[in-house]
């Protein structure tokens, strides 16, 4: 039985895929509609996401979603996605950075330096722990009052979506690889601690793939 990529595998992974990432728009972008939608994304000042792929999130909100005086950061292990993400979010200046990680979970921001942290269908690609560490590391960085914003694959919810499910994990199980990495997992595990309130939960199954949507407020105590 295999498990999740070590963060060589990934980032080997996906260097190779590159641009195809955005193939996933067909079922994704239902996710992401909701995600904006449920966000409040328009008020937002100061966005960090973590995992940002080839930026074509990152560009439709600076685009026409967040604030001008937003600024938005992006992390991504990949080599070629941040080489991607930097050429499309080249037209918005200094409003946008991206930056490589090397598989770390704490980055060189002070705390409380943004009002958004923002992941989609990326913590469904780490072990349990690391997916532990970036909740944590979001409690630091999200100033009280401020949205953790996430979406993962998840366990299906209708028969085609557990159906395609049980089909994914024993895929994974064999050679993770051929599904990106990811397997379904519930994101109400990892975001459990009392300083989160939970705003909004939903599972969407576009094209019966199931994906959990979760949105919650920082609330005013310590960051972990």
């Amino acid at each position: 039985m295999s498990g999740p990529l070590s963060h060589e595998q990934a980032c080997a992974f996906y260097d190779r895929f590159g641009s195809r990432q955005d193939s996933q728009a067909f079922y994704e972008d239902a996710v992401l509609d909701r995600l904006i939608e449920k966000g409040a994304l328009a008020r937002s000042t100061s966005v960090f996401e973590f995992g940002c792929g080839t930026g074509r999130l990152a560009a439709r909100l600076l685009a026409g979603v967040l604030p001008e005086e937003c600024r938005y950061v992006g992390v991504d292990i990949s080599q070629t996605m941040v080489t991607l993400a930097r050429e499309r979010l080249q037209r918005f200046g200094a409003r946008a950075r991206v930056l490589q990680s090397h598989g770390e979970t704490r980055f060189d921001f002070p705390e409380g330096s943004f009002d958004r942290f923002l992941s989609t269908f990326v913590l469904d690609l780490l072990p349990e722990e690391e997916i532990d560490a970036v909740i944590n590391e979001a409690s630091r960085l999200v100033r009280p009052g401020g949205l953790l914003l996430l979406t993962s694959l998840t366990e299906g919810t209708t028969l085609p979506s557990r159906l395609l499910i049980a089909l994914w994990k024993r895929i994974w199980r064999l050679r993770p690889s051929l599904v990106g990495g990811c397997r379904p997992i519930r994101l109400t595990r990892f975001v459990r601690d009392p300083e989160w309130r939970l705003r909004h939960r939903e599972v969407l199954t576009p094209w019966a793939v199931p994906c959990e949507l979760l949105v919650a407020e920082r609330g005013s105590g310590g960051a972990g």
